[in-house]
């Protein structure tokens, strides 16, 4: 394998190419930023990590997760971080730097991807960061009851979330690894009818008595496919700073609550086990 990956290092200017578990994995060097690279999964964007600075999110919804992480607690004070999925490892780089001391668990079941990513992007060995190649309900399994102030999911497989992570039974196992007060927060892809979104929010409202919902205005309205951020806690929601901050985005980004978000929902029941099944997948239009 490494022979073969050198090769195509070469030809492909720098950009390491890899088989992974999950598909045909490719990290290509940033020529905005000195040490920064883009994950990509069978051509779909996972991840970007500037290793000179993890505090720089580049993606939009990574963005919108960065703005979740500022507000869960005062800044710098260090959280107990929960990552299910992995990917370049991106947002939990950013809790480490951002809140120093801070102890994370991240779950990434593509144990190969998670041999390539800290090959080629290492993580800090200060940072106190354990990585887990785990199904994320076997990583959350994992995790004593209520330690995490924090829960990120951000789970795809072939860009689509696996169905037993978009469930009321899976945000029990959530809820019994937050303590009390602590965030959920989910990377949620959908487009036009956005019936897998309102599914999803109809879910987390049957579990958490505050929700709130960030994404691109023509997301929302159904007018194109692309990623929301759902944010879930039992406490309110600091959902004025978190409306200013995505508001000023470089792609301003619109957030829903309360009132807006139960009739945004539509009338949408609530996803069991039983009945999950796997988000959408995105239009080849998406990435190209």
């Amino acid at each position: 394998m490494g022979k073969s990956r050198n090769t195509r290092r070469e030809r492909d200017a720098d950009t390491v190419v890899e088989t992974v578990d999950g598909g045909l994995a490719q990290l290509v060097p940033d020529r905005d930023r000195a040490r920064a690279w883009t994950l990509l999964i069978d051509g779909a964007p996972q991840s970007h990590v500037d290793l000179d600075d993890p505090g720089h999110l580049s993606f939009e919804y990574q963005r919108r997760l960065g703005h979740v992480i500022d507000l869960v607690a005062p800044a710098g004070r260090p959280l107990h971080a929960v990552h299910l999925g992995g990917g370049a490892f991106t947002l939990a780089r950013y809790v480490a730097a951002t809140r120093p001391r801070s102890t994370q668990e991240i779950a990434e079941r593509d144990a190969a991807l998670v041999r390539l990513v800290r090959r080629e992007l290492p993580l800090d060995p200060g940072a106190r960061i354990r990585v887990r190649s785990l199904d994320a309900r076997e990583g959350l399994a994992k995790v004593p009851d209520g330690w995490a102030d924090l829960v990120v999911a951000d789970v795809f497989s072939g860009a689509r979330t696996p169905a037993h992570l978009t469930s009321t039974e899976f945000l029990d196992e959530v809820r019994r690894t937050l303590r009390p007060g602590g965030v959920y927060a989910a990377n949620i892809a959908d487009g036009p009818p956005l019936a897998h979104l309102r599914g999803q929010i109809a879910t987390a409202a049957a579990r958490f008595a505050e929700l709130a919902l960030v994404a691109d205005p023509t997301v929302l309205r159904g007018k194109r496919f692309g990623n929301a951020v759902l944010v879930a806690c039992d406490l309110p929601l600091p959902t004025a700073e978190l409306t200013r901050r995505a508001a000023s985005d470089p792609h301003p980004g619109r957030v829903e609550h309360g009132r807006a978000l139960r009739d945004f929902t539509g009338g949408a029941a609530a996803v069991a086990d039983a009945s999950a099944v796997a988000s959408p997948a995105p239009p080849p239009s998406v990435f190209r």
